[in-house]
C-alpha cells in the first residue's frame, strides 16, 4: 500500500449523477470481465465521461470514447500536466482505505506510550534488533513526554532468526510496556528472559503484526504510520529524516 495523501488543488473531476443502476456501455463491460470492479461515473473535463474501477486495490479510470464504441484505461492530464485522475483515486479509494487500516491499527494491540490524547497518535512496527527503531525511540521520547505524540509499538520478527523470541519475551514479560521501555533504553542490553514455550496469544500477536505490516506494503523496520489532521493515513519507511519527523510531531 502506498503512502495516502490528499492531492493539492480544487476538485478537479466531478461525480455526476449517473444511477448506480445505468447498465455499463458495453466497451467497460470487458473490463469489469478482466477483472476490475467498476466503482462509480464520474465527469472529466471537457465532457468525457468516465468511470472509477479497481484492480487488487490499485485505482484505475476508463474513458469512453465520443462514439461509444471504445474505451480506454489510464491518466487524464490537464495543459498544466496536473494528474487528474489521481484526485478522484485517492479520495475514493486511497484515502477510505486508510482510514480503515488505520481503524485497525487502533484496535491491534501493542506497546503503548504516552497519553491518549496526545496530539498525533502514531503507530510504529518495530524488530527488537532494528537500530533505526531504536534510534526513533530515543529521539521520540521528548514529544512523548511532552504530549505532542503517543507511540504504539507492534512488534515483529524480521531481522534475526531469534527476533520473533525476543518480540515474544517483551510481549510475555510481566508488565510488557515497561520491558520495552527497559530494552529500549538500554540500547537492548536489557532483556527479559525467553520464554521456554511462547503462548499462543503472543505467537498470534506477532504473526498478526507481520501480516498487517506486509497488508500497508511496508517492506522494513521502523514502518511508521498516523493519521493526519486531514484524516489521511500517512506512512514512514525508515528512519524519518528531518523534515519528516516535523511532519509527524504536528501530526501533518
Amino acid at each position: 500500500m502506498n503512502k495516502f495523501f490528499v492531492a493539492a488543488g480544487a476538485m478537479l473531476m466531478g461525480v455526476n449523477a449517473l444511477a448506480a443502476t445505468q447498465p455499463l456501455p458495453e466497451p467497460v463491460q470487458q473490463f469489469e470481465k478482466q477483472g476490475i470492479q467498476i466503482i462509480k461515473p464520474f465527469t472529466a473535463p471537457g465532457g468525457v465521461q468516465g468511470w472509477l474501477g479497481k484492480y487488487q486495490d490499485t485505482g484505475v479510470t476508463i474513458f469512453l470514447t465520443p462514439d461509444k464504441k471504445h474505451a480506454i484505461s489510464g491518466y487524464i492530464y490537464d495543459a498544466k500536466g496536473n494528474n487528474l485522475s489521481e484526485k478522484i483515486i485517492n479520495d475514493e479509494i486511497y484515502i477510505p482505505a486508510g482510514r480503515e487500516m488505520w481503524k485497525r491499527l487502533q484496535t491491534a494491540p501493542g506497546l503503548e506510550e504516552g497519553s491518549q490524547s496526545a496530539a498525533c497518535q502514531v503507530v510504529v512496527f518495530a524488530d527488537p534488533f532494528c537500530p533505526y527503531c531504536n534510534q526513533l525511540w530515543h529521539q521520540a521520547q521528548p514529544w512523548v513526554k511532552q504530549q505532542k505524540i503517543s507511540i504504539k509499538t507492534q512488534l515483529v520478527g524480521v531481522i534475526r532468526q531469534d527476533s520473533a523470541l525476543h518480540a515474544a519475551a517483551i510481549l510475555g514479560a510481566k508488565d510488557p510496556n515497561k520491558a520495552w521501555r527497559d530494552f529500549e533504553n538500554s540500547n537492548g542490553k536489557v532483556k527479559p528472559p525467553k520464554l521456554e514455550q511462547t503462548p499462543r496469544p503472543i505467537f498470534n500477536q506477532i504473526q498478526n503484526n507481520q501480516r498487517l505490516m506486509e497488508e500497508l506494503g511496508a517492506n522494513g523496520t521502523p514502518a511508521i504510520y498516523y493519521l493526519n489532521k486531514d484524516r489521511v493515513l500517512q506512512q514512514i519507511v525508515g528512519m524519518p529524516d528531518e523534515q519528516q519527523m516535523k511532519n509527524l510531531v504536528a501530526c501533518q
